[in-house]
């Protein structure tokens, strides 16, 4: 996208994102969440019911 049209938004978006990327400095790892949490989730926003 970039090399293609470099004025467009997207392109600006890809290259925040690779900025974003290379800037952080948090290295955690994340854990997949339970089902029974994710259940748990979607039924307090109304999604599951």
């Amino acid at each position: 996208m970039i090399n293609f049209d470099p004025s467009a938004d997207q392109a600006n978006e890809y290259r925040q994102l690779a900025q974003n990327i290379d800037s952080n400095d948090m290295f955690v790892i994340p854990q997949p969440m339970t089902q029974d949490r994710l259940e748990e989730i979607l039924m307090e926003h109304g999604i599951l019911d």
